[in-house]
């Protein structure tokens, strides 16, 4: 793998595209005007949202409810030993799998707001899973652990010996929610399935999805397997965050015009912290050469080693901050794009430099900022 940095542009071609207007730069990309931080963006970019003095002036209600949008409710539940604190921990404290083994038991409510995307903030609540906390979740503390619940995860064990009793508190846990947040989203977590042999991964699962989706009644779920030795835990959490974010389709909307902007054929936009996928573009369907060739796990896959290169570079007491990769295939380029988020964009277009890849990210940096920040008042 090479891995090259550029200051300059030897090709002076530069694509600042936006909603179908097109600007053409040649000859005038060099070094310190890369460098260049105080160029202001074009007027067509302009936008709006709501500003400091503006919700200072809203009524006491408005504010209300938009600190109920950017606080949401996590409840993360299921039997002892299930998995819950392991992934809790890979995903939001950055451990790798090799340590979760001296996680020890969670007792009763373990609460961690972890901010996300800068004003959202994610009221994770860890529930211990012995029974004498579970009845006491259902029973004496049941409107306070069921109350404002954005989203509630249920893991179960793969190979759970006692399977009948989780699917009662499972069904208890449901019937709370029914009572008290009707709108919370509900992910059930197949875990561990790194314990089942390869051969049989799919049929115990579907097994599993069948004997989940029973369970539930008419309650809608979104059953997933998942495993901290792999992609499946990166792939579970960024959807389940996904459902979090108000306007994740219309940052993906605006990903896919900047990729056209780019010439990229994809771009993905990662939290800087946890780096799960928060939006993506979409791939170029119109080349089906390089349609049918992008790995249908390339997201979680991507997370899962940047995660790992992070983790890398700490022990060696460095900071990430950027990379680059020039391939025979493709370029790649991963920067930031916000202040809390990473944008990764794939481009197999020979002519494109990495150079300009970058210049079109800073110069779209203040957009997704605004983007940002509609996603969380909206």
């Amino acid at each position: 793998m090479l891995i090259l940095c550029r200051l300059h542009l030897d090709v002076g071609v530069l694509w600042l595209s936006w909603q179908k207007r097109l600007f053409w730069c040649s000859s005038l990309l060099h070094t310190n005007w890369l460098r260049t931080s105080h160029l202001d963006p074009p007027p067509y970019l302009k936008c709006f949202r709501v500003s400091t003095s503006t919700i200072a002036s809203c009524p006491i209600s408005d504010l209300a409810h938009l600190h109920s949008n950017m606080k949401k409710k996590v409840l993360l539940m299921g039997a002892s030993g299930s998995g819950k604190t392991s992934m809790r921990s890979m995903i939001f404290s950055n451990n790798p799998a090799s340590l979760t083994s001296r996680l020890g038991a969670t007792i009763d409510v373990e609460q961690n707001h972890v901010r996300f995307l800068g004003d959202l903030i994610l009221n994770l609540w860890d529930c211990g899973g012995q029974d004498a906390f579970m009845d006491s979740y259902l029973s004496i503390q049941r409107p306070t652990i069921f109350s404002h619940v954005g989203v509630m995860i249920y893991v179960f064990d793969v190979e759970s010996r006692e399977m009948a009793k989780d699917l009662e508190y499972y069904r208890d846990c449901l019937d709370g929610l029914s009572q008290f947040s009707k709108e919370a989203n509900v992910f059930l977590l197949v875990h561990k399935m790194d314990l089942v042999r390869d051969g049989e991964r799919s049929a115990v699962f579907q097994r599993k999805v069948v004997e989940l989706e029973k369970a539930s009644g008419d309650f809608p779920v979104k059953v997933q397997g998942t495993s901290i030795y792999d992609e499946t835990l990166y792939k579970a959490w960024s959807s389940i965050v996904n459902t979090l974010i108000p306007n994740a389709q219309n940052l993906s909307r605006h990903l896919q015009i900047f990729a056209e902007a780019c010439s990229a054929t994809e771009v993905i936009l990662f939290e800087r912290a946890t780096f799960l996928v928060i939006a993506t573009s979409s791939s170029n369907a119109s080349d089906p050469v390089t349609a049918h060739s992008l790995d249908s796990k390339r997201y979680e896959r991507t997370s899962e080693l940047i995660k790992a290169f992070k983790q890398s570079c700490s022990r060696l007491r460095e900071e990430f901050h950027s990379l680059e990769m020039e391939l025979a295939e493709f370029t790649a380029v991963l920067d930031e794009m916000t202040k809390n988020t990473y944008v990764l964009v794939v481009v197999h277009n020979p002519v494109v430099e990495t150079a300009a890849i970058k210049m079109n990210i800073r110069m779209a940096r203040w957009k997704f900022e605004e983007l940002q920040g509609d996603s969380l008042v909206s």
